[in-house]
C-alpha cells in the first residue's frame, strides 16, 4: 500500500461516513506493528468503535492490544467530550440567566461543530506532549478534522464573548469561546498538521462519485491551508473475478469501472490505492489482516438460496402517503445514501397516479434532471440554489452584524459563516418560500436542514419566533415553517440509510436530532441493498447475509415504518426506473 510507504509519525485518515476509514486505520495500525513499530491509535469517530474490532474494551485511556506486539488504541468519545465541554459553559449561567437563554446557549452548543472542536481539544495534546507520545513510532487518528475547524483555530484574537455581545450568528463560535487552553498549543499542533514530514492525510473513497467528490472537495480545502501530503484509497471495489458470476455483480463492476475512469481532476495527481470489496465483516485479527492483501479470499459457493427480508417497498409507503391529497415530503440523511433518487422516485410515483407535485432540491440542477431524464405530467421541478442563497444570506449577516465590527471581528464572522450550518440556514430560508404549497399539493424536498439547524433558527429570533411575537397576541391564524414541520399531519420526514453500520448510527443520530427540534420521522429507507437485490455472486452474497443485522436493527430499533430498495443493475434514471425502484 503506497499510503504505508515511508510513513511519517502522524497519519490521519478522513472520508464521508460508511467509507470503511476505522477498519483501513486499523489494518494500517496492524500492519506497521508487524514493521516493529511501535503504533498508537486513536478514534475521535463517534461511529467507529475500535474496541469491537479488536473485541476488547477500550475507553478513554491508552489500553494495550494483547493480540497485536508494539500496538496500544485510545477512543476519544467525541460526545462525551462535547457534553462535558457544554457542561462547563453552561453549568455557571444555570439558575442565574432566564431559562429560554440557557436553552438558546444549550442548542448553540449541540451542533457538530462543538462535536469536533471538543474531540480536536481532546486530541490536542497527543499531537503537542511528548509525555504521551515519546514512545511511539507513530500516532494513527482514525478521522481528521475538518479544514473549517483548523481554520478557526488559526484565527487570531480572542473567541470568549464574541457571541456573548451579539456579534457572532449561531454556528462555532459558540463552542470555540469555552476552549480554556492556551492559544500556542493550538497553534502547534495546527503546525503539527500542516508539516508534510510530520503528518500524512489519507482520503478515504468508494467507487462512487458522491464520495469521491466529498473526497475531491476534503482535498482543495485541507490543501488550502497547508496540509498537502495526501493520498487516496478507493475502498470496497468489487473484483473483476465477481463480474462473471451474476449479472448484478457484472453491471457493479462496469459502474464503478466508469466511476473510476471518471475521478475528479484534483484526485489524480495523488498517489492512490484501491482495496478490493471483502467478503466478510471487518471485525477481529484475521480480517484485518486480509483487508490491506490483494490476494482472493475464498467465499461459500454452496447452492443459491433466496433471502426473504419481508419489508416493504417504496410503493407501499407511498400508498400511505397519497391518501392526503397534499403534505410536504423531506427527504434526509448523510451524503451518499441517495436521498435525491429516493426524493424524485417518491414524487415520481405521486404524478404517475395523477397527483399534483412540485419536486425542489438543493442538489445541482443537473443531478435532479439526469435522474429524472425526462418529464411527466403532474410534475414539476425547481432547483434552489445553494450557492447563490449562501452568499445572500452571509451578505446580510455581514451588513447587519459586521457592520460595527472591527477587522477582526469580521475576520471571526467570516469564519463562522464558513460553518455548515449556515448553508443549511440559507437553503432552509429558501426552502420557506415554497413551503406553503404543500397546502394544496405535494411538495418533495431534497436535502433538508438538520433538527439542529432548526433549533438554531427558532433559538435565534428566527422567522418563527418573529412570527409568534407578532401574531400571538391576535386571534389570527397562522403556520410558520417551523410548525409545519412540527405536524405530522402536513410534514413526513424519510430518513434516508444504507444497510451498514456507520450509515444507520449516523441516520439514527439524525433522528434523535430532529426529535429535539419537536420533529418526528415518518419512515426509514434502507437504499441500495444488496440483500434485496437476491445476487447469486458468492461474494455479494456473503456481503448480502452481512446486511441482515444492520436492517433488523432498522425495522425493531430505530423505525416506526420502514422500506428496504435493492441495489439494481442499472442506476434508477428515468421515469421507468424511478418507478420500478419504488415497486421493487
Amino acid at each position: 500500500m503506497l499510503f504505508l510507504n515511508s510513513p511519517p509519525r502522524f497519519l490521519f485518515f478522513t472520508g464521508k461516513g460508511g467509507v470503511g476509514k476505522t477498519s483501513i486505520a486499523c489494518a494500517a495500525a496492524i500492519e506497521l506493528a508487524e514493521r516493529g513499530k511501535k503504533i498508537l491509535l486513536v478514534s475521535t469517530d463517534p461511529a467507529s468503535n475500535i474496541g469491537q474490532v479488536f473485541g476488547i474494551k477500550i475507553g478513554n485511556n491508552i489500553t494495550t492490544i494483547p493480540a497485536v506486539s508494539n500496538l496500544s488504541a485510545l477512543e476519544i468519545d467525541p460526545q462525551a467530550a462535547a457534553q462535558i465541554y457544554r457542561d462547563r459553559i453552561v453549568g455557571p449561567v444555570r439558575g442565574k440567566l432566564p431559562d429560554a437563554v440557557v436553552k438558546g446557549i444549550e442548542e448553540q452548543l449541540s451542533g457538530a461543530c462543538t462535536t469536533e472542536i471538543a474531540a480536536f481539544d481532546e486530541f490536542t495534546a497527543l499531537l503537542v506532549d511528548g509525555k504521551l507520545t515519546d514512545e511511539y513510532d507513530h500516532v494513527i487518528f482514525d478521522t481528521a478534522p475538518t479544514g473549517h475547524t483548523i481554520r478557526l483555530l488559526q484565527l487570531p484574537g480572542a473567541w470568549s464573548g464574541f457571541l456573548d455581545e451579539g456579534k457572532g450568528d449561531a454556528s462555532c463560535l459558540g463552542p470555540l469561546a469555552g476552549l480554556e487552553k492556551q492559544r500556542s498549543q493550538y497553534k502547534e499542533a495546527v503546525d503539527a498538521l500542516a508539516n508534510p514530514k510530520r503528518t500524512r492525510l489519507i482520503l478515504v473513497a468508494r467507487a462512487q462519485a458522491s464520495t469521491l467528490r466529498e473526497a475531491a472537495r476534503t482535498h482543495d480545502e485541507l490543501a488550502g491551508i497547508g496540509l498537502s501530503k495526501q493520498h487516496l484509497v478507493i475502498n470496497g471495489v468489487l473484483p473483476q473475478s465477481e463480474a462473471s458470476q451474476d449479472l448484478l455483480a457484472q453491471a457493479i463492476y462496469a459502474r464503478e469501472l466508469k466511476v473510476l475512469a471518471a475521478i475528479p481532476a484534483v484526485l489524480k495527481t495523488l498517489p492512490t490505492d484501491i482495496i478490493e470489496l471483502k467478503p466478510f465483516n471487518l471485525v477481529g485479527l484475521e480480517a484485518l489482516h486480509l483487508l490491506l492483501k490483494d490476494q482472493a479470499v475464498a467465499t461459500d459457493s454452496s447452492e443459491f438460496k433466496p433471502i426473504a427480508l419481508n419489508a416493504r417497498n417504496l410503493s407501499t409507503l407511498v400508498d400511505e402517503i397519497a391518501k392526503d391529497g397534499h403534505g410536504l415530503i423531506m427527504t434526509m440523511g448523510k451524503g451518499g445514501v441517495g436521498k435525491t433518487t429516493i426524493a424524485a422516485a417518491v414524487a415520481v410515483e405521486l404524478a404517475h397516479r395523477g397527483l399534483s407535485v412540485h419536486l425542489t432540491t438543493s442538489d445541482p440542477a443537473a443531478h435532479i434532471n439526469e435522474t429524472l431524464n425526462g418529464a411527466m405530467d403532474h410534475l414539476t421541478v425547481s432547483r434552489i440554489d445553494p450557492h447563490a442563497e449562501i452568499e445572500r444570506y452571509k451578505q446580510h449577516v455581514m451588513d447587519t452584524k459586521g457592520k460595527a465590527l472591527d477587522e477582526e471581528g469580521r475576520k471571526l464572522l467570516e469564519e463562522d459563516l464558513r460553518s455548515p450550518c449556515t448553508e443549511e440556514i440559507a437553503v432552509f430560508q429558501a426552502f420557506s418560500r415554497i413551503i406553503r404549497e404543500a397546502g394544496k399539493k405535494f411538495v418533495v424536498m431534497d436535502t433538508a436542514p438538520t433538527g439542529h439547524t432548526l433549533l438554531l433558527l427558532d433559538a435565534t429570533g428566527s422567522y418563527h419566533r418573529d412570527i409568534q411575537r407578532q401574531m400571538g397576541k391576535t386571534n389570527t391564524h397562522y403556520t410558520t415553517p417551523m410548525m409545519q414541520l412540527q405536524d405530522p399531519k402536513q410534514t413526513k420526514v424519510l430518513l434516508i440509510t444504507l444497510a451498514e453500520t456507520t450509515p444507520v448510527l449516523e441516520a439514527a443520530n439524525l433522528q434523535a436530532d430532529l426529535r429535539r427540534a419537536g420533529i418526528e420521522p415518518w419512515a426509514w429507507v434502507v437504499n441500495n441493498s444488496v440483500a434485496a437485490s437476491n445476487p447469486h455472486s458468492p461474494l455479494l452474497r456473503k456481503r448480502a447475509q452481512n446486511e441482515l443485522h444492520e436492517i433488523d436493527l432498522v425495522a425493531h430499533t430505530h423505525a416506526t415504518r420502514y422500506a428496504v430498495l435493492p441495489l439494481l443493475k442499472e442506476e434508477p434514471v428515468g421515469v421507468g426506473k424511478l418507478l420500478e425502484l419504488s415497486r421493487n
